[in-house]
């Protein structure tokens, strides 16, 4: 493991989960399984650690925008912090292949509905998705 390609997991991370709104560990998660040969829980603790700086940093370039609705944020982080804990104490009891499955089957069903729901976008997400509409 070298340190550029550390930083470079760490900066595609970054790059695509602030571009898209996504969390950092749909990239880093399998970077490090796949590239940096780390263990599946190890990876999914240590991208939670990284994805906080990287969270804090485009939350503030997308709230100087005016894109970020603090009131609903509240909501669905306070829900996320009791997902949080179940979510990793379920994690941690899973056997690593197991969790590196069940990892790709969800990165998986992801896309597939993204993609479906491409094709069923309404002329209202067009204005939403354009700030100078």
């Amino acid at each position: 493991m070298t340190v550029l390609t550390l930083v470079t997991v760490g900066l595609l991370a970054g790059v695509i989960g602030a571009a898209l709104g996504v969390g950092g560990g749909i990239v880093m998660v399998p970077g490090m399984v796949v590239l940096l040969a780390v263990a599946q829980h190890t990876a999914q603790g240590t991208s939670l650690v990284v994805i906080v700086p990287t969270a804090v940093v485009a939350t503030a370039v997308h709230a100087r925008a005016g894109r970020v609705d603090f009131a609903l944020a509240m909501w669905l982080a306070l829900g996320g912090l009791g997902g949080g804990v179940l979510g990793a104490w379920t994690a941690l009891g899973l056997d690593g292949l197991v969790l590196r499955r069940l990892f790709a089957v969800v990165l998986v069903l992801i896309a597939v509905r993204m993609l479906r729901s491409t094709r069923q976008a309404t002329p209202t997400d067009a204005v939403e998705s354009d700030p100078d509409a």
